[in-house]
């Protein structure tokens, strides 16, 4: 077979700024509030900083108000738990984001606690979660809905299919589960302690690579035509790499994300999305209007 079709996250990511563009403006012009977003950063970790800036600055490029809160690195806990309730009172303020990690000392557990879960743009809360496992999904974690709407674009079948997710984390393997389960996939997770994993990899016609483990998957893991959806991220002398080693998947997979430039451009797509949808939501709007 030829090589995989490499699923392009920038050109899926940058449809869906232009459509929340088109509704915010829609929204402008009838003399309506925009959305707005707060991200909260605490302390100074420079990759932290880098991602805030982005996530701030592509807000800002679809029309929405966008800042940033940063709090030293030995802000108490309880000052950032009061920071994220005042913020749940901001009529002004539709999406917040607390960027993770946290620096050592501050619960990332009661700082999410606290968070509205309407108003949760990453999607993490459990009530949001929980309503995930419902089938009654609000706001989606960022990461797992960019999947799905990557995959959704490219027309990959879903329904019946066989799927497998490498890795339960939280962010991305669980709601990634559960988001193809309601699509009507037959889901299996793997992790750390699942006895052969590579076999049950193998079965996958829709396999998502979430282990966090630089170049683990090679063409021994890989279904010879399956979509293959690397979210590993890791920073080398070599350059961005994934937890897919690329070039070796490519000549088997019939789908292919890159890394960078696959799943990570959709993860901030769909932070924004998030708060549209939370906005949505509080102003009222009709199915047709919500609907990105």
């Amino acid at each position: 077979m030829g090589e995989a079709v490499v699923l392009d996250g920038r050109k899926v990511a940058e449809s869906v700024r232009q459509r929340l563009t088109q509704r915010i403006a829609a929204r402008r012009e009838a003399g309506a509030r925009v959305p707005g977003l707060v991200v909260i950063r605490v302390g100074d970790d420079p990759a932290s900083e880098v991602y805030v800036n982005n996530k701030r600055r592509a807000a800002a490029a679809v029309g929405m108000a966008a800042r940033e809160i940063h709090l030293a690195a030995d802000t108490p806990e309880a000052e950032v738990v009061a920071t994220v309730q005042a913020l749940n009172q901001d009529p002004a303020v539709d999406g917040i984001l607390v960027q993770l990690p946290l620096p050592a000392g501050i619960s990332s557990e009661a700082v999410l606690e606290v968070l509205d879960p309407a108003k949760d743009a990453d999607g993490l809360t459990a009530d949001n979660l929980g309503r995930l496992a419902a089938g009654k999904p609000r706001l989606v974690p960022c990461t797992p809905r960019g999947i799905l709407e990557l995959l959704d674009q490219y027309a990959i079948p879903l329904r019946g299919r066989r799927a497998v997710v490498v890795g339960r984390s939280r962010l991305v393997g669980m709601p990634m589960a559960l988001l193809l389960v309601q699509r009507d996939a037959t889901v299996t997770i793997v992790h750390s302690r699942t006895p052969d994993a590579q076999a049950i990899a193998r079965e996958a016609d829709v396999l998502v690579v979430a282990a966090g483990r630089r170049g683990l998957v090679g063409p021994e893991w890989v279904k010879p035509g399956a979509a293959v959806v690397d979210v590993g991220i890791h920073r080398t002398a070599e350059g961005i790499e994934g937890d897919v080693d690329f070039a070796a998947v490519r000549t088997c997979a019939g789908w292919l994300t890159p890394v960078p430039g696959g799943v990570g451009p959709l993860t901030v797509a769909m932070l924004l999305a998030n708060t549209w949808t939370a906005y949505a939501a509080r102003e009222g709007l009709a199915a047709s209007e919500a609907a990105i």
